[in-house]
């Protein structure tokens, strides 16, 4: 596909332009709380923007709740929680006060709000307080869920539907809605005497306070230009011709006029130049007049089918316009086929919310996982008190949960996000008869959500596919020899059946790991499409497609580095579930990419451990709805396939990125006004060993508000399907390790063409807008 076809026209040029000056949007801290406790209160123009000032649950909440929050049975405080005037922060008291930004949380980083008792801390510790009254706020990433009571049920519905309602409207909001809703908050915060002037000074301080540290004279040549008035201060009309100079996007506007010409608007058939030139599938007029009619606010323009340079912008800020392919964003491959055909996203020590030598086990990180996409979670499950099997990492300090409630979370969790199967992968180190309450439990639980039994339509020479078994929970486990009865003995289900046992356990569990070598009746008719077997042999005579095996890192690189492609054949028709050396004590986690490569389907991390590793997870199974489950390709699907990842042919495709500029960078340290980010900007190729490479751009100094690069990276890539691609801003340090700013990772497959926008996400994988870097993307295959 070509690049874009640059014609002899004046205004086009051979390469995608370098803007000699770049000025982009403001950087957009996390405010602080309150100065006085949150008696200072600024206007509401941030919520009127938003429609929701007359809202009587959103003024409810600007007034403040005292709710309780509870952390045990022991730990019950109350606490002031309210919203701020931005209508993106909540301001929460402290016993103790602490740095401004640790006085807020965002609207934007909450994962979901349940009412009653739905989380494990009030199912545990929150028996005392009616339902009605309870309320919890689980967020993304690691942080901590906040249960709350509050002092009655309306007041705790307030809370549940103010909170719904700024949720769907931060959701709705356009790039430049949230970058206008953030940058006069910051105005009156920089306004420090509340009024309504700015001072040189006061407008230095707003420099800082989104991450610029622009030179004395050239800020000061740009305040007096807007100070028409010569009285050095700049209010009403003045203020906003210094935001108008501030957010302007020169690159942006280089690139809309190169195609609008003299006219300064652009036509449906100059759009569609522009559409065409980015390699837009299926550009054409009838497209063009479609997102003139979505992005350009100016009436008169829209009824004469024109777009002006603020429509341009907000179109190629807006999803359209931006890296990921919209197609991409929901299910759009095929989920008819086996199985074995696709990636599927597998956690490992899901209970875990912490390392696995002493974290706490939790219901919680399976709603987590649940909530991320994951759609095969693990169960290790241990003998408990009482005839009730236990969840816990054996053998360590890790807090245990019961069996029982965790499939109650599997139930009313596991199709939140994905409609597609979910897989519990049972570690069992239970004796009979807890082994049989586990069954007990999965049948009462789960009823017909659970796979008992062959389907009815199924091709017993294949596993059946993701739409089959829409909703259904699949169990992997151990399958009694159908010539042994109860008595007999065989391989525990264990990690690739403990191999590694010097990994896995201390010594002196003998007798435990006697009695987990038994496995129940009741426990072995569950495990109908996932047979847990060791991998004996890559030369099986006849594929066994309900057979899936556990495997080390460590045996799984093995595999792939000597004897690659016959590897590749047996995952063509059998699942197989990798997972992390239990070396790993701090739940670290190894690179799953050289796990895709081999078509291993069951590629499990430690979800609850942030790092490239799951922004890689991540990006990999971002696309197609985030369903948890991704088609392989073709060369990793066919059984006769002649694919080997070490020996991937030579280069057929040429992936080129301009790095142009950055936009609204967040500062490292909102608490210190003169931390300033230095931001230099890394392309990461993740595929086979042959493609993988990463290279940078020179880093910008002091300037996280319109860093400008104009660089040009280049990789040859041999194996294109198979990669995966990762922007990486870090702050500069000469002396240390950079500081990590914001990544966003994606397929290439699902990565357009042209001039993009690439929405950052933080280090747990939440949204950083309105931060973006701008790019022109090239992907040429021979």
């Amino acid at each position: 596909m070509l690049c874009g076809r640059w014609r002899s026209r004046h205004r086009r040029h051979e390469e995608p332009p370098v803007p000699a000056q770049v000025a982009a949007p403001v950087a957009l801290p996390s405010p602080p709380a309150p100065q006085d406790g949150g008696n200072k209160r600024p206007g509401l123009r941030a919520l009127k923007k938003m429609g929701l000032t007359e809202d009587e649950d959103v003024r409810a909440m600007l007034r403040g709740s005292r709710l309780c929050k509870i952390r045990s049975r022991t730990w019950k405080k109350e606490r002031l929680y309210r919203l701020q005037e931005d209508g993106l922060s909540v301001w929460f008291q402290r016993r103790i006060p602490r740095a401004p930004s640790q006085h807020i949380f965002f609207v934007q980083h909450i994962e979901a709000v349940r009412e009653g008792h739905q989380s494990e801390g009030l199912r545990r510790f929150g028996g005392a307080f009616e339902p009605a009254r309870c309320l919890t706020i689980a967020f993304k990433g690691r942080r901590k869920n906040l249960d709350l009571v509050a002092p009655t049920a309306e007041e705790a519905q307030r809370w549940v539907r103010g909170l719904a309602k700024l949720r769907a409207r931060l959701d709705a909001m356009s790039q430049r809605e949230r970058l206008d809703h953030w940058i006069h908050f910051y105005l009156h915060r920089a306004d420090s005497n509340q009024d309504s002037k700015m001072s040189f000074k006061e407008i230095k301080n707003l420099l800082r306070m989104v991450n610029v540290d622009m030179n004395d004279m050239y800020a000061y040549r740009l305040f007096k230009e807007c100070d028409r008035s010569n009285n050095e201060w700049l209010e009403g009309p003045e203020i906003e011709e210094f935001l108008r100079r501030l957010l302007k996007r020169p690159e942006l506007e280089e690139i809309f006029h190169r195609y609008s010409g003299e006219d300064r608007v652009l036509s449906t058939s100059e759009l569609l130049e522009f559409l065409e030139d980015q390699g837009e599938d299926g550009a054409t007029l009838a497209h063009a007049r479609q997102l003139i009619h979505t992005y350009e606010l100016n009436e008169t323009a829209k009824q004469h089918e024109l777009m002006t340079l603020d429509g341009f912008m907000l179109y190629l800020l807006s999803p359209e316009g931006a890296a990921l392919n919209l197609a991409h964003t929901c299910v759009f491959q095929d989920m008819n086929q086996p199985l074995a055909h696709y990636f599927i996203s597998c956690s490992h020590n899901t209970y875990l919310t912490d390392s696995q030598i002493g974290g706490p086990s939790s219901t919680e990180a399976y709603v987590r996982a649940f909530a991320q996409g994951c759609r095969c979670v693990e169960l290790d499950c241990w003998e408990g008190p009482g005839g009730e099997p236990v969840i816990y990492h054996g053998h360590t300090l890790t807090s245990k949960i019961l069996f029982r409630d965790v499939i109650q979370a599997v139930r009313d969790h596991a199709f939140t996000l994905s409609p597609y199967p979910v897989i519990l992968s049972l570690e069992n180190h239970c004796g009979l008869e807890q082994q049989a309450a586990m069954a007990r439990h999965l049948h009462t639980i789960l009823g017909d959500m659970l796979v008992t039994q062959l389907l009815d339509s199924q091709n017993p020479e294949e596993l059946p596919s993701p739409e089959q078994l829409k909703g259904r929970v699949l169990v992997k486990g151990k399958k009694l020899p159908a010539a042994r009865n109860e008595d007999g003995r065989v391989l525990s289900d264990r990690e690739e059946d403990n191999e590694d046992e010097d990994e896995e356990e201390e010594a002196g569990a003998a007798e435990q790991r006697r009695r987990a070598k038994q496995i129940s009746p009741e426990l072995s008719a569950l495990a109908v499409y996932c047979c847990a077997t060791r991998l004996r042999t890559l030369r099986s005579v006849l594929p066994q497609p309900c057979q899936v095996s556990s495997l080390s890192e460590r045996k799984a690189k093995k595999l792939i580095r000597e004897a690659g492609n016959s590897f590749i054949r047996h995952n063509a028709c059998q699942l197989i579930r990798v997972y992390p050396l239990g070396l790993r004590m701090n739940s670290a986690n190894y690179n799953p990419q050289e796990m895709w490569n081999a078509g291993c389907q069951l590629v499990a991390l430690n979800f609850q451990t942030p790092g490239y590793e799951m922004d890689l997870n991540a990006g990999r199974f971002l696309i197609n709805g985030r369903c948890g489950y991704v088609l392989k390709p073709a060369c990793l699907r066919q059984p006769d396939t002649t694919f080997d990842p070490e020996c991937p042919g030579t280069p057929r495709t040429t992936f080129t990125i301009q790095v142009l500029t950055a936009q609204q960078l967040p500062k490292l340290n909102a608490e210190k006004p003169n931390s300033i980010v230095d931001p230099l900007v890394r392309i990461e190729i993740h595929g086979v060993p042959a493609d993988c490479a990463c290279k940078e751009t020179n880093y910008v100094l002091n300037n996280g508000f319109n860093p400008r690069w104009g660089q040009t990276l280049q990789f040859q890539l041999r194996a294109p399907e198979l990669v995966l691609v990762r922007f990486v801003v870090e702050d500069y340090d000469a002396t240390s390790p950079n500081d990590f700013v914001g990544q966003f990772t994606l397929p290439l497959s699902s990565l357009k063409q042209g001039y993009r926008h690439i929405h950052l996400l933080s280090k747990d994988g939440a949204s950083l807008s309105p931060a973006t870097l701008f790019v022109h993307i090239c992907i040429q295959r021979s």
